[in-house]
């Protein structure tokens, strides 16, 4: 084989494993949010769209996980929390091993799931990697919070890592801190996701200072936001006018993208007495045509059947996403991916599946945020999560049906 045919060929790689994992992160510190908690988010990008969530009970600590759906679904964790407070996400990193040739690769997943049983404590994890064999199989930018006020970064490869801490005013002003596919500790002139970083930074800074810091708003301002930093190109402003007349945008460098899969976001414990106020809310298949869910430990192994795997390794409402999805990007050969259907997503008739989602999930959220309120009164328990799990899934089956006139349990 030529050298050219075999640069085309790493090229391609390149190309594809770049689209697959590049998730855009951020943490925020307790000391900086307006009740204490810190908040861990994750925009997770990968080759496999089939996401749900699953209880744990195999380590130390009890812990809820995202979790790839397929038949290996528990040797890995893709972000997740547990019984302690503690959480964890992380994003591929790209420019950590520069010049390695080891090998191994690709175990930040075992990593996490590894921290999430065994790891109370920021100190845990960074023992934890620090005797890990290596090489550790790492390129990641690990996020991870605890409920004794801890909320860092650990930029990391195969040999070593460091520690961004987002309490360190030299770090941070305001205990924001933003990755996507590069870690700033490494060679900036290799990596990924700048574009996002950057994006996500500005925003995020942005509504740090409207005092806007609250999962609902968060959610909408990074998994759906659809302005470009460096074009300074805002898909949201300019609307297609029809639902049935498509209008395709090149949609590549956006926070959410084609081959994103799934979103998380960890709202932390504000003290060690707070543990079982942590909880994690969760969106799966594609954060423009799905909506967000909430999950407790406290609550038990029984999780609301939306997010669920079947026995086919499928959830109810990443299936359903995924096919709406399919809708916004229906040229499938070619680079026809590259392009979105924003007719599909968002128009002046607001008819767009995330217009239409959009009332749904305020609705959970609203119903959420009261029964969060009830229960760091001491006011409702542990059985009133799992009646309002009941509720998730009667309201979402009823409102799919309604909405879309599709049975969210029969796909």
């Amino acid at each position: 084989m030529g050298k050219i045919a075999i640069l085309c060929i790493l090229n391609l790689i390149l190309i594809i494993t770049n689209q697959a994992f590049a998730c855009t992160l951020f943490l925020i510190s307790g000391k900086n949010t307006a009740d204490g908690k810190p908040i861990l988010f994750k925009n997770r990008d990968a080759d496999q769209m089939q996401n749900a969530l699953a209880f744990f009970n195999d380590g130390k600590y009890k812990y809820i996980g995202l979790v790839n759906g397929t038949v290996n679904w528990s040797k890995e964790v893709w972000g997740g929390y547990n019984e302690t407070g503690f959480a964890i996400i992380n994003s591929a990193a790209y420019n950590n091993n520069v010049g390695d040739t080891t090998r191994l690769k690709d175990q930040e997943g075992v990593i996490m799931k590894l921290a999430l049983q065994t790891c109370q404590t920021l100190a845990d994890f960074e023992n934890l990697i620090k005797t890990i064999p290596k090489p550790m199989g790492s390129d990641a930018n690990f996020g991870v919070i605890d409920a004794f006020g801890g909320a860092a970064f650990y930029e990391t490869g195969n040999f070593r890592f460091k520690k961004f801490d987002a309490n360190d005013p030299t770090i941070t002003k305001n205990g924001i801190l933003v990755r996507t596919n590069h870690s700033m500790s490494a060679d900036l002139t290799k990596g990924y996701g700048f574009n996002r970083y950057n994006t996500a930074n500005n925003a995020l800074n942005k509504a740090y200072g409207e005092k806007k810091i609250v999962p609902q708003f968060l959610f909408n301002l990074l998994s759906r936001n659809l302005y470009h930093s460096l074009t300074k190109t805002d898909l949201s402003a300019d609307l297609p006018k029809q639902r049935n007349t498509p209008e395709f945008k090149f949609f590549i460098d956006y926070i959410p993208r084609e081959s994103t899969a799934s979103a998380v976001m960890m709202v932390g414990a504000k003290d060690q007495k707070h543990v079982k106020d942590a909880m994690m809310w969760t969106i799966l298949g594609f954060p423009l045509t799905s909506v967000a869910i909430p999950a407790w430990i406290s609550a038990g192994n029984q999780l609301p059947k939306a997010v669920t795997m079947d026995t086919s390794f499928k959830s109810p409402i990443c299936s359903v996403a995924l096919k709406f999805k399919a809708e916004c990007f229906p040229i499938t050969y070619d680079r026809g991916t590259n392009y979105i259907n924003l007719s599909a997503v968002i128009n002046q008739q607001k008819t767009g599946y995330m217009q239409l989602l959009q009332p749904i999930e305020k609705e959970i959220f609203e119903r959420a945020n009261l029964l969060i309120a009830e229960l760091e009164r001491g006011k409702k328990t542990e059985a009133d999560i799992q009646s309002f799990y009941a509720w998730i899934d009667q309201y979402l089956s009823k409102s799919y049906s309604k909405q879309f006139k599709i049975d969210l349990f029969s796909n």
